[in-house]
């Protein structure tokens, strides 16, 4: 719980600019519809990334009845399992494939240890998702188009900066249609 409000707390600053537009909010899907099919809910659905060594990974997933690995991308250098838990809080649990080598959740583990790595939003649509942020609000998404994320999905990354000077590495995330 503790982690997955930390993480909400450093995406709601823009979160809140970014749902200001109305475009933008159309395209953010609501809890309840990621999670239930409904769409009752107007809190957007979020997951909070979490990044740590091969063996807290082992150890955090024997500890959760080893939960199904996702599929994730060959070229990606991660390999992840999702909790969920009660009121709608979600955790994606990262590792890398190579400690020490030079992929990005190898990167962050070695800077900054383990901890929140990624907020995660769920859209209707990544691209669109993406041009907006990208012209509305003068963010640079790191891939130039979107790719394939876990689990089926599309996804885009924007490393946005708060307004202490910290910053966050936030991911669009297009579920695959049969998820929803």
């Amino acid at each position: 719980m503790r982690l997955y409000m930390e993480g909400g707390n450093l995406c709601t600053p823009l979160l809140k600019k970014w749902i200001a537009d109305p475009e933008f909010r159309s395209l953010v899907l609501p809890i309840s519809l990621r999670s239930t099919g409904a769409s009752e809910s107007s809190q957007a659905s979020t997951v909070v990334g979490i990044a740590v060594q091969l063996e807290t990974f082992q150890k955090i997933r024997e500890a959760n009845n080893s939960p199904a690995l996702a599929s994730v991308p060959p070229d990606q250098d991660a390999i992840e399992f999702e909790l969920h838990f009660e009121n709608h809080i979600e955790l994606d649990i990262l590792t890398t494939r190579e400690p020490g080598g030079q992929g990005a959740i190898a990167k962050f583990l070695s800077r900054f240890g383990e901890g929140i790595q990624q907020i995660e939003i769920y859209v209707r649509n990544v691209d669109r998702a993406t041009e907006i942020l990208r012209s509305r609000f003068d963010l640079s998404p790191v891939y130039p188009r979107t790719r394939a994320g876990a689990g089926g999905t599309r996804i885009n990354f924007f490393l946005t900066s708060l307004p202490e000077g910290s910053k966050v590495l936030i991911e669009l995330v297009e579920a695959d249609p049969k998820q929803l």
